[in-house]
């Protein structure tokens, strides 16, 4: 079985998360996929950020919805790196990308993305809200989609599976043994987060995981980091 190698955010470990920068790193460093999250700006545009705010993430300060997109390319993401579209992450890269939403709105404009771009085979769509996997799922027949959980029991199979999910993200640190045989049974992937040491890495070997989302590019070279 292929075990996938996934960026979180890049290789945010390395370089500022969720910017150009940072997803070509992770293209350079041989991950599988490059995993990425998406808000709306104020005026529509789909954005490439982590959180709600850009306080964290930046040198600005306020909600994402709140700013245009042109307030929102004079910030810094780090190092110089502007705040990146969705569109300009497909122009810079050529890795199969896993895209999350946060609601349904970001559902709604990432698939006009989709079909405009013709997306459905290189890009996976993830979320932590039910209903935002079951929209996209809706608006684009075919997509591929993941929920994500970070603390969770069984029940995140049955979630799952009446979203239409075909692979779970789960957080390891809370991961269990029930949890992955209970997935097997319902026919998912399960891809494990964050992995970033050796004894994580052997974890998700020991469960028989599908892949493993992690902050470095060493995962895919040579399995031996530290955080």
């Amino acid at each position: 079985m292929n075990f996938l190698t996934i960026g979180h955010r890049g290789v945010m470990g390395l370089e500022p998360e969720n910017t150009l920068r940072s997803f070509v790193a992770a293209e350079q460093g041989g991950l599988d996929v490059i995993e990425l999250d998406l808000h709306l700006s104020r005026d529509g545009a789909l954005v490439v950020m982590h959180d709600a705010d850009v306080d964290r993430t930046t040198d600005g300060t306020g909600p994402i919805a709140e700013r245009t997109l042109d307030e929102l390319r004079t910030l810094d993401a780090g190092r110089g790196e502007r705040v990146p579209t969705f569109e300009e992450v497909l122009d810079a890269v050529r890795s199969p990308l896993q895209a999350e939403i946060k609601d349904l709105a970001a559902a709604r404009a990432l698939a006009e993305v989709m079909h405009r771009r013709d997306l459905v085979g290189r890009v996976e769509v993830s979320s932590f809200h039910d209903e935002a996997i079951t929209e996209i799922a809706r608006l684009v027949p075919g997509v591929r989609t993941a929920l994500i959980a970070s603390r969770f029991g069984p029940d995140v199979v049955e979630r799952a599976t009446e979203a239409g999910a075909e692979t779970v993200c789960l957080n390891i640190r809370r991961l269990t043994l029930e949890v992955v045989e209970a997935a097997r049974k319902a026919d998912l992937k399960i891809i494990g987060w964050v992995v970033n040491t050796q004894d994580h890495l052997r974890l998700v070997r020991a469960l028989e995981l599908d892949g493993a989302t992690t902050d470095y590019p060493e995962i895919k070279r040579t399995g031996r980091f530290t955080a």
